[in-house]
C-alpha cells in the first residue's frame, strides 16, 4: 500500500526558526504557492493518481481557489492545522482552537466534512498524547501525524509497528496512518518525504519502496521549486535538508509514480481491515 500525500504550505513555512515563526513574519515573504501548486496538479494529472492534500488553514483563507481546485479535481482535502505551529509547544486548548479553526475554514470552502489531519512537523509526541482525544472530538477519523523515530521535532519512537493502526485514548478511536520507517544499519530511516526523498538517490528509494508493504509519502510544494529564495538564518544542517535535491525532485517523483501505484488516504482506509489492525492505547 503506497499512499501519496502533500502538505500544502508556503516555501517559508519552516518550523522552529526565528525568522519564519508567525504570520507577521510570513507576510514579509513573497508567495510562490500558485506556481508550485500548478506543478503538482500537472504531475498528478499526467500520472492519473489520487492524493490527499493536507492544507494549512492560513493557506486556505488566503487562497480558497486552491482548495476548491483540489476538491473539484476529486482529491482528498485534509487539515494541516490552521497556523502551522508545533503541537507540543501548545496547550491543549490552543491546539483545540487551531484544529477547530482549520477544519471549519476548509469545510466552509468545500461544503464537505474534513475527517483527516496531519500535525505540522509530525509534532504529536509522547508528551502530548491528549492531541488524539481533541482530534476525535473535532470529528477527525484519520490521522497521519506519527513519526515512529527520533527527529528534529521530537518524533514518537515508541509507536509500535509500521502499518495503519487504531489509536485509542479515553475510549475514543483515531485510525492512524504513520510515516513508514526502514531499519538500516541498526537505525530507523525515513525515505518517503521531505528532505529524505530529495536527498536519497532514487535507486535507494525504489528499492525500499519495493520492499515495504506500506509507504506513506509526505511532500510539499517547495520540494519541487529550485528557484525558491534562501532563508539566510537557517543553520547549515537545516539549509542542507531544505535545499538539497530541489532540481531533480520533480523528475524523481514522476519516476516514482511511474514505477509504483499510489492512492490517497481515504481509499487506503477503505481497503484496510481495521478489525485486524494493531491497537495502540495511549
Amino acid at each position: 500500500m503506497n499512499i501519496l500525500t502533500f502538505d500544502i504550505e508556503e516555501w517559508f513555512h519552516i518550523l522552529d526558526n526565528d525568522s519564519t515563526r508567525n504570520e507577521k513574519q510570513w507576510n514579509g515573504y513573497e508567495s510562490r504557492i500558485d506556481g508550485n501548486m500548478e506543478r503538482i496538479f500537472q504531475i498528478l494529472e499526467t500520472h492519473n493518481v489520487k492524493a490527499t492534500f493536507f492544507i494549512l488553514g492560513w493557506i486556505a483563507k488566503k487562497y480558497p481557489e486552491i482548495v476548491r481546485r483540489i476538491d473539484n479535481a476529486g482529491y482528498e482535502v485534509a487539515s494541516h492545522s490552521s497556523m502551522h505551529q508545533l503541537v507540543y509547544e501548545q496547550t491543549a486548548e490552543e491546539f483545540r482552537m487551531d484544529v477547530d479553526e482549520s477544519v471549519k475554514t476548509l469545510e466552509d470552502i468545500i461544503g464537505k466534512k474534513v475527517i483527516t489531519y496531519r500535525a505540522p512537523g509530525f509534532s504529536i509526541t509522547e508528551k502530548c498524547k491528549w492531541a488524539f482525544e481533541i482530534l476525535a472530538e473535532a470529528g477527525i477519523q484519520y490521522d497521519s501525524s506519527l513519526f515512529p523515530a527520533q527527529r528534529i521535532h521530537g518524533g514518537f519512537p515508541s509507536f509500535p509497528g509500521n502499518m495503519p493502526a487504531r489509536v485509542i485514548v479515553n475510549g475514543l478511536t483515531i485510525r492512524e496512518f504513520p510515516i513508514n520507517i526502514k531499519k538500516f544499519a541498526g537505525k530507523n530511516l525515513v525515505f518517503s518525504g521531505g528532505g529524505y526523498f530529495r536527498i536519497f538517490p532514487y535507486r535507494i528509494i525504489k528499492f525500499w519502496t519495493k520492499n515495504n508493504d506500506y509507504v506513506m509519502s509526505y511532500l510539499h510544494p517547495r520540494d519541487f521549486d529550485p528557484e525558491q529564495p534562501l532563508i539566510k538564518d537557517l543553520p547549515l544542517t537545516r539549509k542542507f535538508r531544505s535545499y538539497t535535491g530541489l532540481k531533480h525532485s520533480e523528475k524523481k517523483l514522476r519516476t516514482w509514480l511511474t514505477d509504483f501505484s499510489f492512492t490517497d488516504i481515504r481509499t487506503a482506509a477503505s481497503l484496510t481491515d481495521w478489525d485486524k489492525s494493531l491497537v495502540v492505547k495511549m
